[in-house]
């Protein structure tokens, strides 16, 4: 598929509506609750990021607190295993819907620089996964908790560092386009 090729905006429009719907099951449905049961937000909301003790006190919580700790479960095992993925559909498609990366720029680049950042939307897919995964293992009894809770910082922040440079791209394009004078 060419980029800028007939993605119909419906679809873009659809998938956002979905990724709304979806962040408003998990914010009312596990991460309200789990405030409220609790007096802490779930790791997966600190934007600036956190530290290892942060999820040593999470993982000391939870081991305390068993409703907080089905309450977190659920939500990994609900909204969290389709949230990723429609978010990573809709970036990558809006990418394409807005066209080749060369046209952002207003120049020819070379084509390393757009394939990879078509790749950046499954940059955050994958590091949001990983991010949950590591949640689940780490707050767990398994053997792997410790590797697992280092590693959880890390894949939050690549998570939200890949999310914003998508939304700056995206907005930088779409300022772009809109500022640009149509060509018939």
């Amino acid at each position: 598929m060419k980029a800028g090729s007939g993605i119909p905006l419906w679809i873009i429009a659809l998938l956002a509506a979905l990724c709304l719907a979806v962040l408003a099951w998990t914010t009312l449905g596990f991460v309200v609750p789990f405030k409220h049961e609790t007096d802490q937000a779930v790791l997966d909301t600190y934007f600036a990021g956190y530290d290892e003790s942060a999820v040593f006190h999470m993982q000391t919580l939870l081991d305390d607190n068993e409703t907080a700790a089905r309450l977190l479960s659920a939500m990994y095992f609900g909204p969290e295993l389709i949230f990723p993925a429609l978010l990573t559909a809709l970036l990558f498609l809006s990418f394409l819907k807005l066209g080749p990366v060369g046209a952002w720029f207003g120049r020819s680049m070379h084509p390393l620089v757009g394939r990879t950042v078509y790749l950046l939307p499954f940059l955050y897919g994958i590091a949001d996964y990983g991010e949950n995964i590591s949640s689940l293992i780490a707050f767990g009894d398994g053997g792997s908790a410790s590797l697992a809770a280092h590693l959880l910082p890390w894949m939050t922040r690549l998570k939200f560092a890949s999310l914003a440079i998508c939304f700056i791209l995206l907005a930088r394009l779409a300022i772009v386009r809109w500022l640009s004078p149509r060509r018939d």
